[in-house]
């Protein structure tokens, strides 16, 4: 088959990451096919080297904001001429771009305010059939109204050069005390308050895993996060503060990568930084928000990748509370998952990597 087909997946990295195996899936079944990519741009990163993919398209923030320049947007779209698009994200902005490719073939996820837009719907499950977990497997059905031969599930990759891992070794050389120390990438924050673990319960386990393991600890954040770092490493005892190399974070994403192919885990709140790391082969511990479905995104849970959830301990509050619901209370419902809870499947985890 020599189609030329365009994806879309709208919204973070960890969601553009995890739907990039489509374009892997589909040039190892049809290596002749044209695979674009129309992806956010603060997302590009995470695509870097990419092999499976021909071109990105890319979604910026103008496009949002002005409708003659996403008019021009659709009409460039238009003019490529695809024969299939896959819209992952399945909404009415991308469901509406989707329908101005004019592609014969439109394939979405079936929702009531986008079914017209499309011509193959398929229904979101619920059940994974596999560890790789729901978000990669309902990816993969979409690839069912190409060909019923493709595999239910892919791992998703990240592709680091050598050069970007050489850096990461060289300033991480400079500033180590003992290389023989564990080494572990700590997701302090996650994508919004709502999905951040409380910091004085995360400087608890922090606490923890220095007196376990003598580890150094490396922090993901940006520099606009700095008020909320200082916060944490004020709440770690003096021993955990001595073991933190706070200055040291990835100054780019593609830094950030590269310093986490050095580091033994990431520990810390579920969203793209535990993605990107599994992209990677690092194992990872992932702290879940009370409020996101832990089917949904608990990918590749295995002796490799731990999870925690409130609900692996209180799941009598899941029969009673909607998802919605304790969305609106995160603080109270993240309160009642204390580091006591959480610490022995920790030691589990660390006694491991």
């Amino acid at each position: 088959m020599d189609k030329k087909i365009l994806i879309i997946q709208h919204k973070m990295i960890g969601d553009v990451l995890t739907s990039s195996i489509l374009c892997e899936a589909i040039k190892h079944r049809y290596p002749k096919a044209t695979v674009h990519y129309l992806v956010n741009e603060h997302t590009l990163p995470v695509l870097e080297n990419n092999p499976f993919i021909d071109q990105k398209v890319v979604f910026t923030p103008e496009m949002v904001k002005s409708r003659k320049t996403a008019r021009k947007f659709r009409s460039q779209l238009a003019s490529h001429a695809y024969d299939i698009v896959i819209d992952v994200y399945s909404k009415i902005g991308s469901a509406s771009i989707c329908k101005a490719t004019k592609a014969t073939q439109r394939i979405g996820y079936k929702k009531w305010y986008t079914k017209a837009f499309y011509t193959d719907l398929y229904t979101y499950h619920y059940t994974p059939e596999t560890e790789a977990g729901l978000a990669i497997e309902n990816r993969m059905k979409l690839l069912q109204a190409i060909d019923a031969d493709f595999p239910k599930a892919l791992k998703p990759k990240l592709y680091v050069t050598d050069e970007e891992i050489a850096s990461a070794k060289k300033i991480l050389a400079e500033v180590r005390t003992n290389p023989d120390q564990k080494l572990y990438m700590i997701g302090i924050l996650g994508s919004s308050s709502n999905k951040t673990y409380p910091l004085r319960y995360l400087a608890t386990l922090l606490d923890h895993i220095v007196h376990k393991t003598e580890a150094q600890l490396l922090f993901n954040y940006i520099p606009k996060q700095i008020d909320q770092v200082e916060a944490l490493y004020e709440l770690c005892s003096e021993k955990t503060q001595q073991h933190i190399l706070k200055d040291i974070y990835g100054k780019s994403l593609r830094e950030f990568i590269a310093f986490t192919t050095q580091c033994d885990a990431l520990i810390g709140n579920e969203g793209g930084a535990i993605n990107m790391a599994k992209a990677l082969d690092i194992p990872t511990f992932t702290i879940f928000s009370p409020w996101i479905r832990r089917a949904a995104w608990a990918l590749y849970e295995n002796d490799q990748n731990h999870v925690v959830h409130l609900q692996d301990f209180e799941s009598s509050l899941y029969t009673s509370k909607s998802l919605k619901d304790m969305k609106k209370r995160t603080e109270y419902y993240y309160s009642l998952l204390t580091p006591e809870k959480i610490v022995e499947k920790l030691d589990e985890f660390i006694s491991m990597h």
